[in-house]
């Protein structure tokens, strides 16, 4: 019999330690009984009302996702809640967050596979014991802006970006929120940042150090990992159907009024 607790053990002995997630952090078993029985899951980048009803509905007993559904301590826990959801249906969550950011083989080293990156190497930053940021060769660009029509038709994603001005054939990557890692990506020397997020600020630092930046949206530099992840548990525990969860960025549904 499979239990919750030995897809806790393989994420975290086999793929992404949770004793790597950076201090901030809240991955690891969050909602649940460990001992539970398993049969089916769900993987999702976010555990929101819409995947909880899709857990719900495949007869998951797990629902397995990227971003935690308990971040910060809760002072109530009412019935619109993700959390409050899961625990009335029963059903269990594990998120592996940045831990799963900086594994070999997990958001940011695919992140870099996709965009053709050679030559791949983490970046030690200031956040965590594992390194979440790679730095990596490109093919040349001539510019941030090529660099950004390249990176939109590779995530198929609409993008936001400061061009330089300058070649492009080595960058650093980092999906989800990583301008949280401007300074030492700056201080590498890479010629140009690609994560998910982005402010006017950080735009602005990037322009001072003449490097470009291109931020790709948060949920399109962290969903291939679901897919990914999912295959790596299949080949694990054929005895449980692993699912993917449908799931749309934010940007689908926002619209200019």
């Amino acid at each position: 019999m499979t239990t919750v607790h030995d897809i806790y053990k393989f994420i975290d002995e086999k793929i992404a330690p949770f004793s790597d997630q950076c201090g901030w952090d809240n991955a690891g078993l969050q909602i649940g009984d460990a001992g539970a029985a398993l049969h089916g899951a769900l993987l999702a980048l976010d555990v929101t009302p819409e995947t909880v009803a899709q857990a719900a509905d495949m007869g998951a007993q797990l629902l397995i996702s990227h971003h935690p559904v308990i971040f910060s301590p809760r002072r109530q826990l009412l019935a619109g809640d993700p959390a409050y959801q899961l625990i009335r249906r029963g059903i269990a969550c594990i998120a592996a967050h940045t831990n799963l950011d900086a594994a070999p083989g997990g958001v940011n080293d695919l992140l870099a596979e996709r965009l053709g990156m050679a030559d791949i190497k983490p970046l030690p930053t200031k956040e965590g014991p594992a390194p979440c940021v790679r730095v990596g060769a490109l093919a040349p660009f001539s510019s941030g802006a090529a660099l950004a029509k390249y990176v939109s038709e590779a995530l198929a994603a609409p993008v936001r970006y400061l061009d330089a001005g300058k070649p492009v054939s080595r960058a650093a990557v980092c999906g989800g929120k990583g301008a949280v890692f401007l300074s030492e990506v700056i201080a590498s020397g890479a010629q140009a940042y690609i994560t998910g997020d982005a402010g006017h600020h950080d735009f602005l630092d990037a322009r001072q150090a003449g490097m470009s930046l291109i931020a790709a949206g948060h949920y399109e530099t962290e969903i291939p990992v679901i897919p990914a992840l999912a295959e790596r548990l299949r080949a694990a525990f054929p005895e449980v159907t692993f699912h993917v969860a449908k799931e749309y960025p934010v940007n689908f549904y926002m619209k200019r009024i």
